[in-house]
């Protein structure tokens, strides 16, 4: 029989555990919208696969190896992390997250939008004591697309605010000095 002091050091050891798994989801957004590609790869194990349906089916290297070429077009990306549901098995997990991404496309000289609600199917392990990516599958619920773009970042009302971008001129890396780029 488990005594209390055992049954708490658990629990503790598992939201330790999801709180990882948390923060291992949160900044693959984060790298996804930042283009942050360095970030990216530390978030997956090295044999890990990665299934993005057309962009790539695979090992997650491959499918990082093609982010820039895949992002290129990609003016805005914006990934929102709702549902997530976790389940923990020892060193090994897996996790259905809900994902709201939106997407500004830029192509030749006009911009659409792509709002996705989608899910991640995630497996993770924990190796060395650090949670990873060993597969991750988008599956689409849903999109609405506007041709052309309704997004409109000249609006008064965002006049004199800081405007989100791509990559390193994105007003974050100025301003954090813990929330480093290429690092979890």
């Amino acid at each position: 029989m488990e005594s209390s002091d055992e049954a708490r050091d658990a629990a503790i050891d598992a939201l330790l555990d999801k709180q990882a798994l948390m923060e291992l989801i949160h900044a693959y957004a984060n790298a996804a919208d930042r283009h942050d590609h360095d970030k990216m790869r530390a978030l997956y194990h090295p044999d890990a696969i990665d299934d993005h349906g057309h962009f790539s089916k695979g090992p997650a290297m491959d499918f990082i190896d093609k982010l820039p070429e895949i992002q290129r077009a990609m003016a805005i990306l914006h990934h929102n992390i709702t549902t997530v549901n976790l389940k923990l098995d020892g060193s090994h997990a897996e996790g259905e997250v809900y994902v709201l991404a939106m997407h500004q496309v830029r192509q030749e000289e006009r911009l659409f939008d792509v709002l996705i609600g989608g899910r991640y199917f995630d497996r993770y392990e924990k190796r060395n004591g650090i949670w990873k990516f060993s597969y991750r599958a988008i599956v689409a619920d849903w999109a609405w697309t506007s041709d052309p773009s309704a997004v409109d970042l000249s609006h008064p009302f965002l006049q004199g605010a800081h405007i989100g971008c791509p990559g390193p001129q994105d007003p974050s890396y100025a301003f954090f000095s813990r929330l480093r780029r290429g690092q979890r």
